[in-house]
């Protein structure tokens, strides 16, 4: 138990005086990796803008009645419902042709998000899209066509716009700091187990405790090899 213990400390200090012996390789890695990250990130991924919009989801269509608390319960829950309504063809297929679209169906399905906010009765409806403007045409007009689709869908309740569509000025993907970070971790990691790959992979005697490591000898002397009048 002694002499594994002793193994594996020497092997974790000759790790450790790897990484010092090529901390500038490292670092070097790491940069080059970190700027790569962002260069992509800056100049080679399309910019991502998201525009949205808040609708409030009611179980019963009279407004001036009084609202339990089992209807708001009953309208967090419908919201799922209702997402999936949004999202379906009958809506998304009326807004590609209010709009004149030059996409699918499908296209447009994966550029929509629907949820609730905070498990309330209020859904979200995000648009994602690299044209700022367009996201917020198509979260505007969903939210203009939806109520309609869901009344005769459901044939109950109410879906009401409470915030009409806008749309964040600054892109929301890629996220460069985040993206230069990861690069940045991932060529380290990279440098780190070509390193020590080479290290368990070598199986020369180098030095005078390689020998002492590996054959359980003790070095008595050593004996220089000379080249050229220089000591090699």
């Amino acid at each position: 138990m002694e002499d594994n213990q002793d193994y594996e400390t020497i092997d974790l200090l000759e790790l450790l005086g790897v990484v010092r012996r090529h901390i500038l390789a490292l670092v070097l890695c790491t940069v080059l990796a970190a700027g790569a990250g962002f260069a992509v990130s800056k100049f080679v991924l399309t910019p991502q803008y998201q525009a949205s919009a808040l609708m409030i989801v009611n179980t019963r269509q009279d407004a001036t009645a009084n609202v339990t608390s089992d209807q708001l319960t009953s309208a967090s829950r419908l919201v799922a419902t209702y997402s999936i309504i949004v999202k379906s063809d009958t809506v998304l297929n009326q807004v590609i042709a209010n709009l004149g679209l030059d996409m699918s169906y499908e296209t447009l399905a994966q550029k929509v998000g629907v949820a609730a906010v905070d498990d309330t009765q209020v859904m979200q409806i995000t648009v994602t899209d690299p044209n700022a403007e367009g996201a917020r045409l198509v979260c505007e007009q969903i939210t203009q066509v939806a109520p309609d689709a869901i009344l005769t869908a459901v044939e109950a309740g109410s879906v009401k716009v409470i915030s009409a569509a806008s749309v964040d000025p600054d892109p929301v993907s890629p996220n460069v700091l985040r993206n230069t970070a990861i690069a940045g971790v991932l060529g380290l990691v990279l440098c780190l187990g070509v390193l020590f790959l080479r290290v368990l992979l070598d199986n020369k005697i180098n030095t005078e405790e390689d020998v002492t490591k590996h054959l359980g000898l003790t070095v008595i002397g050593v004996i220089p090899n000379y080249e050229n009048g220089g000591r090699k």
